[in-house]
């Protein structure tokens, strides 16, 4: 094995947590427990000091090593929050065991080194008190970042968890449109056959461009504002197609919003809405306006002239972009029934809000 790649081995790799316990427990406790021994002379003799004090942060790392590898599999036999009890009491005793080599090895070594001249009958009582804290600690760092670690892979999971339901959700949401759109169009188109054949032909020709776009724009959980102005300006050609003047549609957007996001075919769905609704006649047209409210919000409303008959809905559209709304966890649209108006205003969220899917 080249002599880099032995330094490269994970037994022998530097890890940040490995430096971070070197640094907070071991860069310290070496030394006092050796100067427990030595005393004085260890201050005053650097041919006491140095090489008992490398000695000590050799045989340390060492030990750090080995009581990683136990610590992480008992950590790894017992993950949960409710199995702590049991990991601490076996980490103890991984702990007593380590720090208690990591005394006892110096301690017999500097006793066989003449140089030294270090012949003491017993242990330090000091050195008793130091592994006794330097446990403590040991199971405070590891406990603290073990527990820290899983609330990090639990918060994870919980977001993963919440964004691929979040998914779903809009899936199942534009699923429901596409058949809609289709269903209400072909009804449409199946009244141009038998009233206007060459107009039917024509609404065929314009119809595939819109449903192009709109399987397009709907694989996405938002759409920019223009897009969604330029498709509905495409719809409402079908719309005057089918009804001539009894409709109109009236755009006062400024171009600085049209980069802003909301979910797509939201307007073709309050459009729809609105023409579903209300009466079409000639001499009194069905007018929808889209405008911004002074805090930026995009504003559609028509006015209001109800069909006297009843008209059966399943209640796709509104409920479609209140739901979208709020699985996306932002302000819901504010719907609104005043002054012979109906009034949908939605909020516009920057481009940077939701990412794209």
């Amino acid at each position: 094995m080249p002599f880099r790649r032995i330094f490269q081995h994970p037994l022998l790799r530097f890890s940040k947590r490995r430096i971070w316990i070197f640094v907070g427990l071991v860069s310290w406790s070496a030394p006092i427990g050796v100067y427990n021994w030595f005393g004085d002379r260890f201050l005053s003799d650097w041919r006491i000091w140095l090489p008992t004090t490398v000695f000590a942060y050799v045989v340390c790392m060492t030990l750090l090593v080995v009581q990683e590898i136990v610590i992480f599999r008992i950590m790894k036999r017992f993950p949960e929050i409710r199995q702590t009890l049991t990991r601490i009491v076996l980490e103890f005793l991984v702990f007593v065991s380590t720090i208690g080599a990591s005394t006892l090895i110096p301690f017999y070594a500097f006793q066989a080194i003449p140089s030294l001249n270090f012949h003491p009958e017993k242990l330090a009582t000091n050195n008793l008190w130091l592994g006794a804290c330097t446990i403590i600690l040991f199971i405070g760092l590891y406990e603290g970042l073990y527990s820290l670690t899983k609330w990090r892979e639990n918060s994870l999971q919980a977001e993963t968890y919440k964004r691929e339901v979040l998914l779903n959700q809009l899936d199942v949401l534009k699923n429901q449109i596409n058949p809609h759109f289709l269903f209400n169009s072909l009804n449409a188109l199946s009244s141009l056959i038998s009233e206007e054949p060459k107009q039917a032909e024509q609404y065929v020709d314009e119809l595939a461009k819109v449903y192009r776009y709109l399987l397009q724009t709907n694989e996405n959980t938002l759409t920019t504002l223009e897009n969604e102005l330029t498709f509905i300006q495409s719809y409402y050609h079908l719309l005057k197609m089918r009804h001539g003047t009894g409709v109109s549609l009236t755009l006062e957007v400024p171009p600085a919003s049209y980069n802003r996001q909301l979910p797509p075919l939201s307007l073709q769905l309050l459009v729809e809405n609105a023409v579903k609704h209300n009466r079409i006649q000639a001499g009194k047209p069905l007018q929808i306006q889209i405008d911004l409210t002074p805090e930026n919000w995009l504003r559609v409303r028509n006015n209001l002239q109800r069909k006297t008959t009843r008209v059966v809905s399943n209640r796709v559209g509104l409920t479609n972009i209140v739901a979208k709304y709020r699985l996306l966890g932002e302000s819901e649209p504010i719907i609104a029934e005043q002054d012979g108006f109906f009034t949908v205003t939605l909020p516009l969220l920057k481009p940077a809000t939701v990412p794209q899917v």
